[in-house]
């Protein structure tokens, strides 16, 4: 017979094995749900310290209020209430560059940065000249530079300087973290003006210091706010604000020619 190798979950009539443990006697009860996601991609149980930043990028994206990726849902859930599930993906599917993708492409960013190196810089002004010149050479190629700008948070994402915060005291802040902060303090020198390092941006870069593949963060992103996600159907069925949102727009459209 044809065999599909796998290192992640198996069954039988009697047991679940999962990452090669007895889910029931070794998993379940023992291991967290963030320990869990984060060893199901690493294929390595994570240690006391990467649990504990994981999960704070997890939290950090769980829910931002009523995004794009919150009212398509709510919306979803209006029209097909039948439909969990439905709204639940049409949540998850606007995590797109603007919205939580952010993650990802700020840890591709970083990355590749990092792998043109040959050796890591030793001090902050080492750290500034390697992010200054990436950031020239993303405004030369007339490209944004992920992670900064936040069209809330203006003046400054308080979810970032905590992040890094619980990175350095694990003993986690990394390269891309450091680069990350590099690119905060020298990028107005390139652009002219000063942005902030958003939560997206800042937990792309402590996923990337986990060793989590680049290409896959975007993935962690929509885990965190598939919970949060979850959270805004609830609050729909006890409070909903679906159908006023609906009747807001729709009663207020008004017809343009379009060769105006």
């Amino acid at each position: 017979m044809t065999t599909f190798p796998t290192s992640l979950g198996t069954s039988s009539a009697d047991e679940i094995r999962l990452l090669g443990q007895d889910l029931t006697e070794n998993l379940m009860g023992t291991v967290g749900f963030g320990e869990l996601a984060f060893w199901l991609v690493a294929m390595r149980r994570p240690t006391p310290s990467e649990v504990r930043v994981f999960e704070a990028v997890l939290v950090a994206l769980a829910d931002h209020g009523f995004t794009p990726t919150a009212i398509a849902a709510r919306l979803t859930y209006l029209s097909a209430p039948d439909s969990i599930q439905g709204a639940l993906a049409a949540g998850l599917l606007g995590g797109g560059s603007r919205f939580l993708g952010v993650t990802e492409d700020c840890g591709q960013f970083l990355h590749a940065v990092l792998a043109d190196l040959e050796e890591l810089p030793e001090d902050d002004a080492g750290w500034d000249e390697v992010a200054l010149s990436a950031v020239r050479r993303m405004r030369e190629a007339g490209r944004y530079v992920p992670g900064l700008g936040h069209p809330v948070h203006k003046h400054g994402d308080p979810r970032t300087p905590v992040l890094v915060g619980i990175a350095d005291e694990e003993g986690l802040r990394g390269p891309h973290l450091r680069l990350f902060e590099a690119v905060g303090r020298v990028h107005d020198q390139v652009l002219g003006r000063r942005l902030p390092l958003n939560g997206a941006g800042v937990c792309g870069a402590a996923l990337a210091d986990l060793g989590l593949p680049v290409d896959l963060l975007r993935g962690f992103a929509l885990l965190a706010r598939c919970a949060g996600l979850l959270g805004q159907i609830a609050e729909e069925t006890r409070r909903p604000i679906g159908m006023d949102a609906y009747l807001t727009v729709d009663r207020n459209a008004e017809y343009v020619d379009p060769a105006s």
